[in-house]
C-alpha cells in the first residue's frame, strides 16, 4: 500500500525515484539497521543467559557445595562452562595442579590461581563485549551517513531550481523529500543502536564486576585451603 504525504507525493515512489547516491545511502542504512536489530536481540539473549547462569552458579557455590565435586561436575561439561563456571574451573584446576607440588608456598599457589582466573575472565569479557563495537559504530556513524544523503538531495533540489526559469515547489519538493527520508532512516538506524549500546555496556560492566568479586572471594577460599593443607 502506498504511503503519501499531504502533497500527494508517494513515499515509496520518492525512494524509487531518488538519485542513485541517495538510494545507496538508504540501502546501506537499512542494512545497518537490520543487522543492528539482529545484534540487539542476540546480545539481549546472551546477557540474560549470562546473568541467569551467574545467579545459579553463585547460589550453588555459596550453598556449601563440595569444591571437588563442583569441579568434577563443571569439568564434565567444560565445553559449555561460561561465566563464573569457566573462571571457577580454570582457577580450581590450577589450584589442584600447584597443590601437588610439595615445595611450593601457599602464596605462590594463590598467584598462579589468580593468573589462571584472569585469563578466563579476559575470555568472558571478550565474549560479553562481542557486537557492542558494531552497535557503537552504527549509532555514531548512521546520522552522518544520513546527512550525506540529505546534502545530496538538497543539491539536487538546487540543480532543479537552476534549470528552470520560474521556480515552484514541484521542482524542489522531490529533492527535499528524499533528503529528509535519508535523514529519517539514519536516525532510525542510530537511535536503537545507541540505546542498546549504552544499556548493554552497563550490563556487561555489572557482570564483569560480579565476576571480579567472585574471583577475589574464591581466591580467599583457596588461600585458606592452601594454608590449612600446609599446617
Amino acid at each position: 500500500m502506498s504511503v503519501t504525504t499531504s502533497e500527494g507525493i508517494a513515499f515509496f515512489a520518492l525512494i524509487q525515484n531518488a538519485s542513485l547516491p541517495v538510494q545507496l545511502v538508504m540501502l546501506m542504512l537499512l542494512a545497518a539497521s537490520v543487522v543492528s536489530w539482529t545484534m540487539i536481540f542476540r546480545k539481549w539473549f546472551a546477557l540474560k543467559t549470562a546473568k541467569a547462569t551467574a545467579d545459579r552458579f553463585e547460589t550453588k557455590f555459596w550453598s556449601g557445595a563440595n569444591l571437588n565435586q563442583m569441579y568434577a561436575d563443571q569439568s564434565r561439561k567444560e565445553a559449555n562452562a561460561t561465566g563464573m563456571a569457566s573462571i571457577f574451573v580454570e582457577g580450581f584446576r590450577e589450584y589442584r595442579r600447584l597443590s601437588q607440588q610439595s615445595n611450593i608456598e601457599p602464596m605462590d599457589i594463590l598467584e598462579g590461581v589468580q593468573r589462571a582466573m584472569r585469563v578466563a575472565l579476559s575470555r568472558e569479557i571478550d565474549y560479553l563485549e562481542t557486537h557492542l563495537s558494531f552497535l557503537a559504530t552504527v549509532g555514531s556513524t548512521s546520522p552522518y551517513v544520513g546527512l550525506f544523503g540529505t546534502v545530496w538531495g538538497i543539491m539536487n533540489s538546487f540543480r532543479a531550481l537552476g534549470a528552470v526559469q520560474q521556480a515552484t515547489i514541484a521542482h524542489v519538493a522531490p529533492g527535499i523529500a528524499e533528503a529528509l527520508i535519508a535523514t529519517a532512516i539514519g536516525l532510525f538506524a542510530a537511535i536503537p543502536a545507541v540505546i542498546a549500546y549504552n544499556r548493554y555496556s552497563n550490563n556487561v560492566e555489572r557482570l564483569v564486576t560480579r565476576y571480579e568479586i567472585f574471583m577475589q572471594e574464591f581466591a580467599s577460599v583457596l588461600q585458606r585451603q592452601a594454608y590449612a593443607a600446609r599446617a
